[in-house]
């Protein structure tokens, strides 16, 4: 029972890249909107606020 021999390098490399690939995911999960969709969610959220504010209680 021996444990499977592996090559240091490459594994530390294997890591890298998939550290790396992790942090384009979010990159791209970020940035990667079209300019419509970017002014949509900024109008729904816009809407979404005077909404919210019309339906606010005056509290004097």
């Amino acid at each position: 029972m021996m444990a499977e021999i592996i090559n240091l390098r490459q594994a530390r490399k294997a890591l890298d890249r998939a550290a790396k690939h992790r942090v384009a995911e979010r990159n791209r999960a970020a940035n990667g909107r079209t300019g419509a969709e970017k002014k949509a969610s900024k109008a729904e959220a816009a809407r979404q606020q005077r909404l919210l504010d019309s339906a606010r209680r005056e509290t004097e």
